[in-house]
């Protein structure tokens, strides 16, 4: 396989997405214990699968760094899967990543959301949450997020929130302060401008005045009784509270099967929405 079809055939491997596996699993390099495991499944709406997954241990100087990303896009799959690709390189890139991480992180996010913006004639007028977590070393984890996609750890058991869902109806303020609104009809939860139903996105050219993409970011060491790290799109939210989630899966070892489980619980709650699951086991 030479040329433009092996580059194709690396691109598929790669690529965790609509016409990808659903589901996989790997583990650290640097410490046996720690291992990571995804599972998607596609909801009952009429259109393709529009959730990205990053799970994957990369050596990257001296480091080895742990990379895990859910990306749930709306109104197309094109800027997930944008993100995909783009988003880690990018905060990578930063010069003063491994000094000033929350700061380069931060720069990054805006960084690529100028990008998706810049390119909107290729990759349509939609956007994508975000929900993105970095584990250095496994002593270290740097979770960001922009949307309702949601990172939760276990501690001895007890579930503990690591990102902000950014709700419309929570930053009514902001948006207002931009010129835009929050609509809040009966039957229906809060949209900025009436559409969109999360306050902070990457792309969504048309909301993009009214709408941030700035991350909020929780930075925490991982200690003895840090068990296992959960990223799940709002699929899971919708249904599950984040105790519900850990005790779904505590007792199950494997971070492949706990990720499947996860979504299958929430299948079973009538979860409609496309779902995506990582869990790193760091026990």
């Amino acid at each position: 396989m030479t040329g433009g079809r092996e580059i194709l055939h690396k691109m598929k491997v790669k690529a965790f997405g609509p016409s990808a596996p659903e589901t996989g699993k790997g583990k650290s390099k640097l410490l046996k214990h720690i291992t990571h495991g995804f599972h998607m499944v596609k909801g009952k709406s009429k259109h393709a699968m529009e959730d990205y997954v990053v799970s994957e241990f990369k050596k990257v100087n001296d480091y080895e760094l742990g990379l895990f990303a859910i990306f749930d896009g709306h109104l197309g799959h094109d800027v997930a899967n944008y993100l995909q690709h783009h988003l880690f390189d990018n905060i990578l890139k930063e010069p003063d990543f491994w000094t000033e991480t929350e700061t380069a992180i931060k720069r990054a996010y805006s960084r690529t959301d100028d990008e998706i913006l810049d390119k909107v004639i290729s990759l349509g007028k939609g956007g994508s949450t975000a929900v993105t977590a970095i584990l250095i070393n496994g002593q270290k984890l740097v979770v960001a997020n922009v949307g309702d996609s949601r990172a939760v750890v276990s501690k001895n058991g007890v579930a503990q929130q690591l990102s902000v869902d950014h709700e419309p109806s929570k930053e009514k303020r902001l948006i207002e302060s931009r010129g835009g609104f929050v609509s809040n009809l009966p039957g229906d939860v809060p949209r900025v401008d009436g559409q969109l139903a999360v306050a902070r996105a990457f792309g969504d050219k048309s909301l993009k005045i009214h709408l941030s993409s700035e991350p909020d970011i929780e930075v925490i060491n991982i200690e003895e009784d840090t068990e296992f790290i959960i990223l799940a799109s709002d699929g899971v939210w919708k249904v599950m509270s984040n105790q519900d989630a850990v005790d779904s899966i505590k007792n199950i070892k494997d971070a492949q099967a706990a990720a499947k489980h996860l979504i299958e619980e929430a299948l079973s709650k009538k979860s409609k929405d496309d779902i995506s699951c990582i869990v790193v086991k760091l026990q």
